[in-house]
């Protein structure tokens, strides 16, 4: 059957769902096997180590950003309706939110994908952190942190083709597949250095290749819905606190993209982490560290919203169409997550104490 008719079967909005459902599993499955996780990156960076987490990092983030410009090359995807591209942006929000951001996900020790992978597999911890970053996400978007949020986005702000990086270094979709593939060779050199199996670097190369399914499914949704469909990929702020105000309102709420998107995600996770043996309930050890968990969620989900994106959102999903602030919301999280691994964690260990137990957490 194809995809109109599909469409028309299930109707739009149960499509759109089940797409974001369908992508939202394959992605929880794939980072779940692959430990996709942008806080472990720089955590290995922060302890001066090219290890096999920034490697699978690497090959996820290189693997989206050469397929969906290879989407758009063969002209089954383009960004003519896509908001970061056509719409003004907050440089200011850029650089405060990612700093945010990467200075909760290190508190946290998770970015907000990986919060959601972990509390499919039974961990308490990264279940308090999401709730906490999807309430604080929503208090920034329509709630008591919002005027904040306003304030701090209208600090610095650039018009919508300032934003296009491409047009702004003057090269095209072509040289932008050539970075890729650079960025790509490095993953596989850290891949072979590190001898990462071949099943994580499948599965990390699997994630990127969900990002560009979700621009080109939502893309193909918004070409033949009478209703309007937002043409975005994988993110998990905003449908972190949509999904999280679907469950608590009364029935009748607008199915879309992101409705089958959390749930997705966590049910690929489960069952990634259920055939692996995976699944084993984890909690807070003392009242501190529980503190600190909450802390780390209410940074990332005001830092998010600010940021226009999460790790996912626009570190990978943003940068893979070449949004300016999202490379730049990607370089401050980096930078905020080394600084806070420096000046917080560092102190408290008593030194640079560092294991692969830490990163995988």
């Amino acid at each position: 059957m194809t995809f109109d008719g599909l469409m028309e079967l299930l109707g739009e909005e149960r499509f759109t769902a089940l797409g974001g459902l369908l992508i939202g599993a394959a992605f929880g499955a794939l980072a779940q096997r692959s430990r996709f996780c942008l806080r472990a990156s720089t955590l290995e960076v922060a302890h001066g180590r090219f290890g096999g987490r920034l490697a699978v990092w690497l090959l996820a983030f290189s693997t989206a950003l050469i397929a969906t410009q290879g989407l758009i090359l063969l002209g089954w995807f383009d960004t003519g309706n896509v908001r970061q591209l056509n719409n003004p942006g907050s440089l200011s929000g850029a650089i405060i939110g990612g700093l945010m951001f990467g200075c909760g996900m290190t508190l946290t020790r998770a970015c907000a994908s990986r919060m959601l992978v972990l509390s499919a597999n039974g961990n308490l911890r990264a279940l308090l952190s999401g709730l906490v970053f999807a309430v604080a996400a929503q208090a920034s978007t329509r709630g008591l942190l919002a005027p904040a949020r306003t304030a701090v986005n209208d600090l610095w702000t650039i018009g919508s083709a300032q934003r296009d990086l491409l047009a702004l270094a003057g090269v095209g979709h072509g040289g932008a597949l050539l970075f890729a593939l650079g960025w790509l060779a490095a993953g596989a050199a850290l891949v072979r250095r590190n001898r990462v199996s071949a099943w994580a670097s499948l599965g990390a190369m699997g994630v990127g290749l969900t990002i560009a399914a979700a621009w080109w499914f939502t893309w193909r949704a918004a070409a033949s819905a009478f209703e309007p469909v937002s043409v975005h990929s994988l993110s998990f702020t905003a449908p972190s606190a949509d999904f999280l105000m679907l469950v608590l309102s009364p029935p009748g709420a607008r199915w879309t993209f992101d409705t089958g998107l959390i749930p997705g995600v966590f049910l690929g996770s489960f069952l990634a982490g259920l055939a692996g043996g995976d699944l084993k309930l984890e909690g807070f050890k003392d009242g501190s560290s529980m503190t600190r968990y909450i802390t780390g969620g209410c940074l990332m989900g005001f830092g998010s919203v600010l940021a226009g994106g999460c790790a996912v959102g626009a570190g990978v999903s943003g940068a893979s169409i070449f949004v300016l602030t999202a490379w730049l919301v990607l370089w401050s999280m980096w930078i905020g997550a080394v600084l806070t691994d420096v000046l917080v964690d560092r102190p408290s260990q008593g030194g640079t104490t560092f294991t692969l137990q830490e990163v995988s957490r």
